[in-house]
Formats: structure tokens, sequence, C-alpha cells
């Protein structure tokens, strides 16, 4: 039994998560925190020059030129490097984000079938969570680093010119501080649920996009609307919560740092004018009182843009649990398919396929053996287990029992025999492009002569003599203008093209009339001579030509 990891781990485990990913920002990371250290320095010059300017006024032009050019570079510099720290963020965040989209959608794909959480859900996994990773790396880390450093560069400058200022500032860290914590935690729990909210949205949208035909022949459009509509009023109220606790934060930080500046400015007033109500520690001059004054807003300047940044630190958090699970579920086989050079053996050997969350089996204790070249039909009625049989080959199905044996190599080890397979879906994946680039889905190195092979082997001619263009006719991802026969023979090319010694067709004829299936029947019997071929399908004249016809169900 499985245990919560307790808090401290958990959270090891997330910083641990999220450096990994912010180290593909690679020296952007470092030149961003630099950069606004260099910001903190040059904060001080300009507070330099100003108090210098001011006590040199006296003595004439030529003694404020030195000061006054002081103030126009570090004023310059200060523009400089800030702008230069945003892009240098900016970039990290963006080497950043490619890296981990790419992290996710593997792990997307590696995740077994029947544990994969809805599209919607992997979509806003893909794009969103892992947007929430740009501000923590652009703005926050940056930020955060130099946080450590430059108030304490101020901090010193500051007790140079007077200890006891120095000392009111640091004395209103500490509720600052603690006020930063109150609002990050609370904020956490606020990005927690809006990530949430987003989530189910985007899964209910993706699922309803899809199903919209469906909808539509139903006439559910209304009641679709307002489910949809509630999943978007939540995830409203969610990021207005969010929003909430950022502002409230944000006030109670200004309250603190004004009140930091304000009693240093009161401090150094008071002190010049010598109406201290307790024994001065100490006697400021105007050049140094107006240091320590102009240097105030800069100690909090690095804090204030760390928070600024927190609530990016706590959605960057919630969003890195999120993804770190969904890298979890991942799994990757112990030990791989190695290459099947030819036709090879088949054994189901009391194979079981539960799918997670369902009450039965999709497959109980099916068995085969099937000799190398031989062709299998499996015929049965809907429902029956004939796809998920298929889709176990694939990896597309978990194995809940029994084991699957290609040429003695087991399903259980090698988590998939795609790379040896050709397959045709029951439902024909058409994308935006060409007739050849579709076909040129399952083998994209095919040269022009082997893709004009293999639509020819498809009884594709006719499609072609009527388009312009030929092989090179632009298809729309629906397919316009295909009828159903001729949907079915590109993905047949497309199985055709692909060298791979196992052949799986699902339900290639089906909503065929009868004069398309009996002109398709004999391509795929040529197209199955060399091949271990298995058929699913519900068609008596199709199992007709295989060498065994297993009934299901």
């Amino acid at each position: 039994m499985s245990h919560p990891l307790p808090d401290k781990q958990r959270k090891a485990r997330r910083q641990a998560w999220l450096k990994e990913a912010a180290r593909a920002g690679g020296r952007w990371n470092g030149s961003a925190t630099g950069l606004l250290c260099l910001d903190g320095v040059a904060a001080i010059g300009f507070a330099a020059a100003l108090a210098g300017g001011l006590a040199s006024i006296g003595q004439g032009v030529g003694a404020a030129w030195p000061w006054l050019a002081l103030g126009v570079v570090a004023a310059t510099g200060r523009g400089v490097f800030g702008s230069l720290s945003l892009r240098a963020g900016g970039e990290a965040a963006r080497r950043a984000k490619a890296a981990l989209r790419r992290r996710v959608v593997v792990a997307s794909l590696g995740i077994p079938a029947g544990e994969r959480p809805p599209v919607g859900s992997l979509m806003t996994s893909a794009v969103d969570e892992v947007e929430a990773l740009d501000g923590y790396i652009a703005r926050f880390l940056p930020a955060r680093r130099a946080a450590a450093l430059v108030p304490f560069l101020i901090l010193g400058a500051t007790a140079i010119a007077s200890p006891f200022s120095a000392g009111i500032l640091a004395f209103t860290l500490i509720p600052f501080v603690l006020a930063l914590a109150l609002a990050g935690g609370a904020a956490a729990d606020e990005a927690r649920r809006q990530f949430d909210a987003l989530s189910r949205l985007s899964a209910l949208f993706a699922d309803r996009v899809r199903g919209l035909p469906t909808i539509l022949a139903f006439q559910a459009e209304a009641e679709e609307t307002a489910r949809l509509a509630g999943a978007a009023d939540e995830l409203r109220r969610r990021t207005v919560g969010v929003l909430r606790v950022a502002f409230l934060s944000s006030g109670a930080l200004e309250f603190f740092a004004a009140l930091s500046v304000a009693l240093v400015a009161v401090y150094a007033g008071f002190n010049l004018l010598g109406l201290l109500p307790f024994p001065a520690p100490e006697a400021l001059d105007l050049p140094r009182a107006f240091f320590v004054l102009a240097l105030a807003p800069e100690f909090y300047a690095p804090m204030r843009r760390l928070a600024a940044a927190y609530h990016d630190k706590q959605a960057a958090e919630t969003a890195a649990d999120r993804l770190e699970a969904l890298e979890a579920m991942a799994r990757t086989p112990a030990g791989g398919a190695r290459p099947i050079p030819r036709a090879p053996a088949i054994r189901f050997q009391g194979v079981a396929v539960r799918y997670p969350g369902e009450d039965r089996a999709a497959v109980e204790g099916f068995g085969l053996d099937m000799a190398p070249g031989e062709v299998v039909a499996l015929l049965g009625p809907s429902g029956s287990g004939k796809t998920s049989l298929l889709n176990l080959l694939l990896g597309l199905a978990p194995l809940t029992e029994g084991e699957v044996l290609v040429d003695g190599l087991a399903l259980s080890e090698a988590g998939s025999f795609a790379p040896s397979i050709a397959w045709m879906g029951q439902a024909p994946l058409i994308v935006p492009g060409s007739i050849a680039a579709n076909v040129a889905l399952s083998r994209q190195d095919a040269s022009a002569g082997e893709i004009a092979r293999a639509v020819e082997q498809a009884g594709l001619d006719a499609v072609l003599r009527a388009r312009p263009g030929g092989l090179d006719a632009v298809l729309d991802e629906r397919g316009g203008g295909l009828s159903g026969g001729e949907r079915r023979r590109i993905a047949l090319a497309r199985a055709l093209l692909k060298d791979a010694p196992i052949l799986l067709l699902d339900e290639p004829t089906a909503h065929l009339d009868a004069a398309a299936e009996a002109a398709l029947i004999p391509v795929i019997r040529e197209g199955a001579k060399g091949r271990t071929t298995i058929i699913a399908t519900h068609s008596e004249r199709l199992a007709a030509l295989a060498d065994r016809v297993v009934r299901l169900g």
C-alpha cells in the first residue's frame, strides 16, 4: 500500500523538478540574475551621484560635473541592465518551455492505454501548465537570486552613511518577509484550484468538439452549452480568486515597503533638524541624509520585484506537481521490441484486457496460435473485443492477464510491437496536405516511386485521375471530397507502404457498399501476402479470404 509523501519530501522533489526544468535555460539564467545585480549596483551609484551633486552645488559647476556624469551613467545603466535582464529571462524561459513541452508530449505518448487522461487534460498540460513556468523562470528566479544579494549591498552602502538608518531598513524587513510568505501560501491554494478548473474545462471542451456531430444530430446543443458554461464560470471564479489574493498581497507588501521609506525619511529629517525625541545616535549632514533617503526605496526594490513575481512561483509549483505526476504515469518498456525481419508466429495465451474504471473485461481468457504468414479473421459483434486485441499488439490497450508472444518475445517486456506493424484503423486519419503526404505517414522516408506503387496497389488510381495534381492533390483535415471507400484506400495504401511483417486491419470494409467491399477485398488479399495478418471485421465476405476465422462473443 502506497503512502503519501511527507510535505518536506514532496517540496524537495518539486524543487528538484523545477530546478531541472529551469536548467534548460542555460547561460541565460545566470545572465538575467547578473544583470539585475548590476542594476542594484547602478542604483547605489545613482544615489551617490544625487548626494554628491547636492553637496557640490555650492562649489560651482565644475565640481558638480563628475557627479552629473556619474548620475547619467548610472541612470542609463539601470535602464539597459533592466531591459537586458528581461530579455535574458525571456530567452531562458523560452528554451526551458520548449524542452519541457517535448518531455510532456513524450510522457503523454508513453502513458499506458487505459490510464491516459482525457485529451483535453493532456492539451492543458502541454500548453497551459508548461506556460505557467514562463514567469517563474523569466522573472521569479532572477528576482529571487538578486534579492538574496542586492539588498545587502544597499544595506551595506546605507550603513556606511547612517548605521541607524540601515538598522531601520533591516528591522522592517521582518514583517515584509512574513507577509510575503502568508500571501504565497494563499496564492498557492487558489492557483491549484484554478488549474484544476482549467483542466476540467479543457477536457470537457475537447470531448464535446470531438462529439459535435452526435450532439447536433440529437439536438443536445442547449444542454452541452450549459455544461460548458458552468465549467467556464467555475474557471472564471477561480481566476478571480487568484487575482484577489494577488492584489491583497501586493497591497500589504507595498504598505511595509512604504512604511520603511517613511521611517527613514522621518529619522533623517528630524536628525537634520535636531528634533529627534531621543538622543541622536549619529549626526547626519545633508549629503549623507539625502544619500540614505535615495537608497531607502532601492532596498526594497529587489524584494518588491520578487513579490510581484511571487504568484508566478506558486503557479509554477502547482503546474510542477501536475506535470511531475503526468511524467510519472509514463512507462518505459523494460526491454524493447527487437526488429522482426520476417512474418512471425504470434501466440495469445489466456489474454485479458480490462480498461480502468470498467466493470467487465473487454477481452477475457483469449487464446490463439498463429503460424508465420497466416491470415486470421476475428469475426464478432461490436464489443466482442476485436479492436482491443489489435490495440494490444500496438501497445494501445492494457494487458491485464496472460501474455502475447511474437517470435518468442513477450509483450509485457516489449511494451509494444508497433515498429514492426502496419496498421489500418476503423477511422482512417486524414491530415491537411497532399495525398502523397497522407500515404507517407507510415513511412516518412519513402520515395515518390514507392508511394506511387502503394497507391496503385490500394486501387487509388481512379481518385488520382479525378483530382487535379494526382498525388500532389491537397486534402483538408476532414478529407473533403473523399468517399468512405477512398479514405479506406488511402489508409490501406499507408499500411501497404510500410514494409512490416505484421499487418493489422480493423474493420477495413466497414460502412462500404457491396461493390466497394468487393473491390477492396482483392487488394487486402494481395497486401497480406508474406505477412502475419489479423483482420477484425463484421463481414463474412471479407473473413472468407482468411486462412482461419476466429469467432468472438
